[in-house]
């Protein structure tokens, strides 16, 4: 049967009752198995706070290029700041966007020998708009909480304890915020790329979009299904550290933005919950039906594999996306 909307999933079930709580889990499992996104409603993050994120990222974007530019992101070695519009890739293409990576706020690493650790250090912040480094400093501590309660969820969901994923988590999590917009590039009946397809490296992806907007499409048996947003809704998908704990019962799903039309534009704030950059995601021991229906991993849109170290990936796709950043801070590694 073909599938014309993503799913709904309210997470309020998980607190009304066992009975509900079990029928929660079990359309976790069973969407996360066979779409691999869908959307979240019932998850409890204030409207305010929403509210709040998405008009300070509007007030960033209309900063003066030179404010924005000052906090650009070749000066950062560990790809974060602003990335001005046409220079982030996907599978070599060029994303049609500009964004903000803000990752955990740590000192830089000097002293460990996995090229990895290249990735912790400082975020850059705007100077002219600090509610923006107070609001998403907010943003990613209420979505840590609600991202565990998903994991939790899961591994009670496929048969495990509940804790079995969070010692990947503790202490040293790798979480990392984009906040995009995509100016309009597309004419009717034309669309362009805002980002290729790609499936998300790290464990779990909650992306809150504008009210109103589209442009998000999700791929199901060979066919793109739109995903535009849905009022009081995050939408949220697996990465592939979390198909391959699970040796490919859940599901990673490609997925794409087409730009909007010219004329418009889309502000995106996807939230990625991903381990340390040492960890390696554990392995589930399946129940035999469930086990019977891992489909083995699947491959990005280039034919890399999924790395069982979290760092690995995450090393490898900042340099693929941004190559003009990895030759300034790190020639070494391009090959």
């Amino acid at each position: 049967m073909t599938l014309e909307s993503l799913p709904i999933l309210d997470l309020s079930e998980l607190d009304a009752g066992t009975d509900a709580a079990e029928a929660f889990r079990t359309k976790l499992r069973e969407v996360t198995h066979d779409v691999g996104f869908f959307y979240l409603v019932g998850h409890g993050i204030p409207q305010p706070l929403i509210d709040e994120v998405l008009d300070v990222s509007r007030r960033f974007f209309a900063l003066p290029e030179d404010q924005k530019l000052a906090i650009e992101n070749v000066k950062s070695a560990q790809f974060r700041g602003y990335t001005r519009t046409g220079k982030e890739l996907t599978n070599g293409e060029i994303d049609w966007r500009e964004q903000i990576d803000i990752g955990e706020e740590r000192d830089a690493v000097s002293d460990k020998d996995a090229d990895y650790w290249r990735l912790e250090g400082p975020n850059l912040w705007p100077a002219e708009l600090p509610e923006l480094e107070r609001a998403f400093t907010e943003w990613r501590s209420q979505l840590s909480s609600l991202a565990l309660r998903l994991m939790r969820t899961w591994a009670v969901a496929l048969g495990a304890s509940e804790d079995v994923f969070d010692e990947a988590f503790a202490d040293r999590a790798f979480s990392l915020i984009k906040i995009v917009r995509y100016p309009g590039t597309s004419e009717e009946g034309v669309a362009q790329q805002g980002v290729g397809a790609h499936r998300d490296g790290g464990v779990l992806t909650l992306l809150l979009v504008e009210p109103g907007k589209g442009g998000l499409q999700v791929e199901h048996d060979s066919e793109w299904i739109d995903a535009p947003s849905l009022p009081g809704a995050f939408v949220v998908n697996i990465g592939e550290m979390l198909e391959l704990a699970t040796d490919g019962y859940l599901k990673a799903t490609l997925h794409r933005v087409e730009s909007p039309l010219v004329g418009t534009d889309r502000i995106s704030i996807p939230f990625f919950f991903n381990p340390a950059l040492d960890a390696r995601m554990p392995h589930l021991e399946l129940d035999p039906a469930l086990r019977s229906e891992a489909r083995g991993l699947s491959l990005d849109p280039t034919n890399a594999p999924i790395l069982e170290t979290y760092g690995e990936n995450a090393l490898r796709y900042r340099l693929r996306a941004h190559p003009n950043v990895a030759a300034i801070h790190h020639p070494d590694l391009i090959e």
